[in-house]
């Protein structure tokens, strides 16, 4: 890991820079694949299944009699595990419950919200290198609660055209309703336009690499919604002297593991610290059965060290990264000013892998930088808030002359006259 002392303020964008490539690097690919599968539909999905996940499906749809199949092939102590991570997202995402908020703006003029479920929504499951089961749980559960009625999940397949048993046991324990056999590109688009076998929806949701995040965007301009831009993983912790190296090098190396692209940071007040870490850092990976992996995504990482944590909070809203630890005696200075993340975990015994499994919070958070603006996927995010007014006949005398001014000064006379139509009757 590259060791940064006190960089100058005007350096910090190249420093904070993301391991990714641009939009326009992929984006000619991303439009080429959803051309084609707008046009072909599931011929095209075939194709693409076969080219990039090396498989030649005669059918891209799991059926009961697999899922039954794969529920056998999950240890039971690995079941009692999900559902006990299972139990905890539900009852944080319940507890993100809100009641319809009412109000009589005026007398006789009453407005109200509500939320209501997106009907359809798709949710991509990363498979790959590491078949991410507990993101189902991160997405399903929430879907469920809002009461999503079509609930749609694509994963890629393996090399014997299967899903990892694991993601097909949370799928059925959380309520999936469709579960297809297609990943990175190709899924974003087939859950954009819809083919012969897979549903068009609404609303996607979920993670993946940089191909699948542009995808996503690509598919918000045919009007479909997305979480957020969710791409390559990131981390990025804050210490000080009083934290324990070692397990500062274990959250570093947790998310270096997610990939080649993943990045993670450790900025702190202590230049022993960084020193300590570093050394950590390469005891632990030297083990890792994913070595090949968190090497290139080390490689990509950095110690950055800062002289005070006023210091430290600016650089890292700047960085505004999808996790941030807190290991600081200052912690309290952190959790109240901290202004862009995507989640944050607080003290020695919170690792990041606590969110990513079991804790209760959403692991479906926003990269890139993204948490400036947007935030991780929650309970409303799969729903829509609905406004609604009831005017009586007190309520339109009380703001019809309102209208009618503010109507005729922006020239809109049918406007007006739908106002005046109604209080002439009453006059």
């Amino acid at each position: 890991m590259q060791i940064i002392n006190n960089p100058n303020k005007s350096d910090w964008s190249q420093v904070l820079k993301r391991p990714t490539q641009t939009v326009g690097d992929i984006e000619a690919t991303v439009i080429q694949i959803f051309d084609d599968i707008r046009q072909n539909g599931d011929k095209a999905i075939k194709k693409y299944t076969l080219q990039f996940d090396g498989i030649d499906l005669e059918s891209n749809l799991v059926t009961s009699e697999e899922i039954q199949k794969a529920i056998k092939n999950v240890p039971e102590k690995l079941q009692n595990a999900i559902k006990q991570a299972k139990q905890n997202i539900e009852v944080f995402h319940k507890a993100q419950k809100t009641n319809r908020i009412e109000v009589e703006t005026a007398t006789g003029v009453q407005c109200w919200q509500e939320k209501r479920p997106i009907q359809k929504v798709g949710l991509y499951i990363p498979g790959g290198t590491a078949p991410l089961f507990s993101t189902v749980l991160m997405l399903a559960v929430p879907a469920q609660i809002a009461g999503c009625k079509e609930i749609v999940l694509c994963s890629p397949p393996n090399k014997q055209g299967k899903l990892a048993p694991e993601i097909l046991f949370a799928a059925q324990l959380c309520g999936v309703t469709k579960i297809i056999k297609v990943g990175g590109i190709q899924a974003i688009a087939a859950l954009t336009f819809g083919t012969e076998t897979i549903p068009q929806v609404y609303k996607i949701f979920g993670p993946g690499n940089q191909y699948v995040t542009v995808a996503k965007q690509l598919a918000t301009k045919f009007g479909v919604a997305i979480d957020m831009p969710a791409g390559p993983s990131e981390l990025l912790v804050v210490a000080d002297e009083t934290a324990n190296a070692s397990y500062i090098a274990s959250d570093l190396l947790s998310q270096a593991e997610h990939g080649t692209d993943s990045q993670v940071i450790l900025v702190s007040t202590s230049k022993d610290l960084i020193d300590d870490v570093s050394k950590e850092v390469e005891s632990q990976l030297s083990v890792l059965p994913r070595k090949a992996i968190a090497e290139k995504a080390i490689a990509n990482s950095k110690l950055i060290y800062v002289e005070n944590d006023a210091l430290a909070l600016e650089l890292i809203n700047e960085y505004g990264p999808e996790h941030f630890i807190i290991c600081s005696k200052n912690e309290d200075f952190y959790i109240d000013n901290i202004a862009n993340a995507g989640s944050v975990f607080i003290g020695d015994y919170t690792p990041e892998s606590a969110g990513d499994y079991a804790s209760g919070t959403n692991h479906t958070l926003p990269t890139n930088g993204f948490s400036k603006a947007y935030s991780g996927v929650n309970l409303d995010s799969f729903s829509k808030s609905m406004t609604f007014q009831k005017i009586s006949k007190e309520g339109i005398l009380n703001i019809g002359e309102t209208i009618e001014l503010m109507a005729e000064a922006e020239g809109l006379q049918a406007h007006k006259n739908a106002v005046s139509i109604r209080l002439k009757d009453l006059k």
